[in-house]
């Protein structure tokens, strides 16, 4: 089980890995399998933080079997998001 640090990790993980692979585009997204390779999260933890991003609003999944996504996309909150966040750093 991962502790909390490591799951916000995990879940910052995602949302930048989505933002730069579809530089802000709702039409892109990801696969699951592409993140578990890119991110090095084991599938357990990858599947619990998209399940908690999902009820953030900030992402949609389309999940495979297994409780693996299949198809990670930003949402428009999560784009508005990650658009602030580039912001305040600069």
């Amino acid at each position: 089980m991962a502790s909390l640090a490591e799951r916000k990790a995990y879940r910052e993980k995602i949302m930048q890995a989505l933002y730069e692979a579809t530089e802000g585009n709702r039409l892109l997204g990801v696969t699951g399998a592409k993140l578990l390779h890119d991110l090095g999260i084991h599938e357990e933890d990858l599947a619990a933080a998209c399940t908690y991003l999902v009820g953030e609003d900030l992402i949609a999944v389309d999940w495979a079997t297994g409780n693996t996504p299949a198809m990670v996309t930003l949402t428009h909150q999560g784009i508005r998001r990650m658009e602030a966040e580039e912001e305040e750093q600069g």
